[in-house]
């Protein structure tokens, strides 16, 4: 991934995690466009490898990045890169020695790391290609605890774990500048969270999400599907406030029964707020409140700087909205509302989906983006099935698989124009966005593959009692 620039121009190596791959671009893109800076793949990126080069940054660039991203583990400023080791050698004579200075100092203090991909190296090996790199002119001592700087040595073996080479495909080595924020995942772990539900979105994602959606402090973010509030303590850690609705009553108040393990109901202080103040975010809490998703609350105005969420799939959660087939009949006049359950039927999934993105334009400020997952049945699946609006336009799709023949759609948009009378128009003159009624099966089709799997799964041959699993 290149910015094209002069050839005096500093080069990054981003160090990248091995999962969520498919996350990764448009999380670096969006983190950088923070900055008002822009990133395009060069003709050799590959999307998949654990090593990018980025070029044309400044360090206060790629630092920001680093506070922010879950995709990458370190960055490295670059000195030297090859095909073999004589190309890494010729490649760091190159480089500037008045670049060098500063970090080989003989009162400094330094230690040099090896790092290999899809290839375990011994100790011994190890410590003969650090000996190797004797003719980079270091001057201080070796400090293997806390040392100045640290510095080190990348192999690539490639990407298949069936075929790695005696020898690596490319070599890099650089100085270490700063370490993504991978720590989040651990310490915002949902295992460890107070309050959770059955479907309460993982730290990796949610923190995704957040970065794809460009969050950042003294933003207003809305998730109009809350549920437990994943999403909202993600975007709070980046500094902003929060909000939200969902149409079930005991999970915005935090009552009724628990979805821990070896719990059966959920404790008196088990709520979204509890979950912000657990991460010492609550300043950043505004409030939830019970809401029907298809009959948006709030007045017509731009509200929003992101939304962010994750619709029912009518997997594990019921896609219900209020309303009834039924006559509708009056409460009684003397009717408090106090225990008031309203009727609710069946929300269908374009529906859903229509009304996000119909909300989305009337409600995000310009600028402001959209992201949320869209469920699709991966053999019946082309691009021409994301729904579009004529306000919004589609920055990414990145797709995380959920078995063989069904995965997520993790959809980003931004809001380009207000919505005008003619949009409505526009929208059903669209042909891309009929074919998207075809998911409404999306539950019976997800149900039918697991019949599927299990009917052939009865299909072997019939083991002795206590064998197999």
């Amino acid at each position: 991934m290149a910015l094209h620039c002069g050839k005096t121009c500093r080069q990054y190596l981003l160090h990248l995690a091995h999962d969520n791959v498919d996350f990764r671009l448009p999380e670096i893109k969006a983190l950088l466009s923070l900055r008002g800076r822009q990133c395009e793949p060069s003709e050799t990126f590959r999307e998949k490898s654990p090593f990018w080069r980025l070029h044309g940054l400044s360090e206060e660039d790629v630092r920001s990045v680093m506070s922010r991203t879950v995709c990458a583990k370190s960055v490295f400023e670059l000195w030297g890169h090859g095909r073999t080791a004589t190309e890494l050698k010729s490649s760091l004579m190159e480089y500037p020695r008045e670049s060098m200075a500063t970090f080989l100092q003989d009162q400094s203090t330094y230690k040099i790391n090896v790092y290999t991909f899809n290839k375990t190296l011994l100790f011994n090996d190890r410590i003969k290609k650090i000996d190797a790199l004797d003719y980079l002119p270091f001057q201080g001592k070796v400090n293997l605890k806390d040392p100045d700087h640290i510095f080190c040595l990348f192999e690539d073996y490639g990407l298949d774990p069936n075929d790695i080479p005696e020898e690596p495909l490319y070599l890099y080595f650089g100085r270490w500048i700063s370490d993504g924020q991978r720590e989040l995942i651990r310490s915002h772990s949902v295992k460890k969270r107070h309050f959770i539900g059955n479907t309460s979105m993982d730290a990796g994602l949610s923190f995704i999400m957040a970065n794809h959606a460009k969050v950042k402090p003294l933003d207003l973010v809305y998730d109009p599907f809350v549920g437990t509030g994943s999403l909202l303590v993600a975007c709070s850690h980046f500094g902003a406030y929060v909000c939200g609705t969902d149409i079930d009553y005991n999970t915005i108040h935090g009552v009724g029964k628990a979805s821990r393990k070896n719990q059966k109901w959920r404790g008196p202080d088990e709520n979204i707020r509890a979950n912000l103040r657990q991460y010492g975010t609550e300043f950043s809490y505004v409030d939830v409140m019970v809401s029907d998703a298809s009959k948006p609350v709030w007045r017509r105005a731009e509200l929003f700087d992101a939304i962010i969420t994750d619709p029912p799939y009518g997997i594990r959660e019921s896609t219900r909205r209020t309303g009834s087939h039924k006559e509708v009949t009056s409460p009684p006049d003397d009717f408090s509302g106090e225990s008031h359950v309203p009727v609710s039927m069946a929300y269908h999934l374009s529906d859903i989906f229509a009304d996000l993105l119909n909300f989305a334009a009337n409600h995000l400020a310009i600028g402001g983006r959209l992201v949320y997952w869209l469920p699709v049945y991966r053999p019946e699946y082309c691009e021409e099935m994301v729904p579009l609006h004529p306000c919004l336009t589609l920055i990414s799709n990145c797709e995380q698989t959920l078995s063989s023949h069904t995965s997520r759609r993790l959809i980003t948009m931004e809001k380009i124009k207000q919505p005008e009378v003619t949009d409505a128009l526009a929208q059903l003159a669209d042909p891309r966005f009929s074919p998207y009624q075809g998911h409404n099966s999306f539950r019976e089709k997800y149900f039918s593959g697991i019949t599927k799997k299990n009917e052939k799964g009865n299909d072997k041959p019939a083991t002795k009692e206590g064998e197999g699993s």
